[in-house]
């Protein structure tokens, strides 16, 4: 099953990374979150990406042509400098790289791969900026037994802000943290079938035009997770998922269950 990543977006704005590296390729540990998403689809039995680039590509593009495996595994270093890898990574991935715009937007990005996917039952999709340990193969599952075009997973919002509702008059009848109430955004996780491209035309936003023919077709469904997701937006964010990877909790790295510590 192909996955398709979303890694043309611009840089993150924060200190340190938005002048020289795309979102994908901020790190979490020693490897971009790119990689970790990646692996999360991998664990799962997917290990053909299609990478949709374009704020610094080449970027990504040179990390995987000069990937070094020993960066991630444990290794022998026998005399004479040579190294014997303990394990490997990237070993079974098939990686298409495909140059979709500097400006254009995430329908734009799917609607310039859809050669690639076109003949696929089902295909997967990510924004490649948020980690989560959703059950990947349950959703997939969903979809299937749904015959719906689209699912697509909702989570509670990870920001820290408030949602506020109040009278026509103004008086505030309410005020809540983001995650407290009954609100559910995009996680970024879409399971789709082909025919989602008879509902876009070039040039429109993925969640939006298209997804409102969907919803008026009745052929676009989402699935709920309320489990651990952080989306990649700010520096906190980042921060809060670089804490976790050197702590040993990483939730999204469900490739490592069962490891012995």
């Amino acid at each position: 099953m192909k996955v398709v990543l979303f890694c043309g977006g611009q840089g993150m704005r924060m200190r340190d990374y938005s002048d020289t590296l795309p979102k994908p390729m901020v790190p979490i540990g020693p490897r971009p979150i790119l990689w970790h998403l990646m692996k999360y689809y991998a664990h799962f039995g997917h290990h053909d990406f299609v990478l949709c680039l374009g704020y610094k590509g080449g970027v990504i593009k040179e990390y995987f042509l000069d990937y070094r495996e020993e960066m991630s595994n444990d290794f022998v270093l026998t005399e004479g400098g040579g190294v014997q890898l303990l394990g490997r990574d990237i070993d079974s991935w098939r990686i298409t790289f495909v140059d979709t715009g500097l400006h254009a937007n995430v329908g734009t990005r799917l609607w310039s791969v859809r050669r690639f996917v076109e003949n696929e039952e089902i295909f997967l999709a990510n924004y490649a900026d948020g980690l989560s340990d959703l059950p990947l193969d349950e959703v997939i599952a969903r979809l299937r037994d749904s015959d719906k075009a689209c699912a697509f997973v909702t989570v509670r919002p990870s920001q820290t802000f408030h949602v506020v509702t109040a009278d026509e008059d103004g008086t505030v009848t309410g005020i809540d943290a983001a995650g407290a109430g009954d609100l559910w955004v995009n996680g970024g996780f879409f399971v789709m079938r082909p025919r989602v491209f008879d509902y876009m035309r070039p040039g429109e936003e993925l969640v939006e035009e298209p997804f409102r023919r969907m919803i008026e077709a009745g052929d676009l469904m989402t699935v709920r997770y309320d489990g651990f997701w952080v989306g990649m937006d700010t520096f906190k964010d980042r921060q809060r998922l670089d804490d976790l990877y050197a702590g040993g909790t990483a939730p999204w790295q469900v490739w490592r269950r069962g490891e012995q510590t």
